[in-house]
């Protein structure tokens, strides 16, 4: 950036230098000069338009570099954060097949228990029977 203004003040320090010495030269000498100036200076412009083309492809194919570099950054997020709320779904349907595996095996153990209890109350109610019906005499 330095060396480009310094470049300009050579610039700007030549062309007073160059209008300065053509103010005393005649016309015809003048006007082809001036010319020349023409040339010169159409000449800067099409650089100019040139390098700015060219830094305007290069800015839109970074620019589009780095868009694509976001885009692919917030696709791999998304991804993650898929993959976590699978695997907390999958977290989530193994505790609660456990947890209803867990009730099952509760319930069929009440069962067991209830049925044991049963057999075990129509065997003390026969038995209670028995003994009555002996204190009875057996009617």
């Amino acid at each position: 950036m330095s060396a480009d203004f310094s470049q300009l003040t050579d610039r700007v320090n030549e062309a007073q230098a160059q209008i300065q010495a053509t103010m005393s030269r005649g016309r015809d000498e003048l006007r082809a000069q001036v010319e020349q100036a023409q040339l010169i200076a159409e000449q800067q412009a099409d650089e100019l338009r040139a390098n700015t083309t060219q830094t305007r492809e290069e800015a839109t194919t970074n620019w589009q570099a780095v868009q694509d570099r976001w885009h692919a950054h917030i696709a791999q997020l998304h991804q993650r954060a898929a993959d976590k709320k699978t695997e907390r779904d999958v977290r989530k349907a193994e505790l609660n097949a456990e947890t209803a595996e867990g009730y099952a095996q509760d319930a069929i153990d009440f069962a067991i228990a209830a049925m044991q209890e049963a057999e075990y109350a129509v065997l003390d109610a026969a038995l209670a029977r028995a003994d009555a019906d002996a204190l009875t005499g057996g009617r």
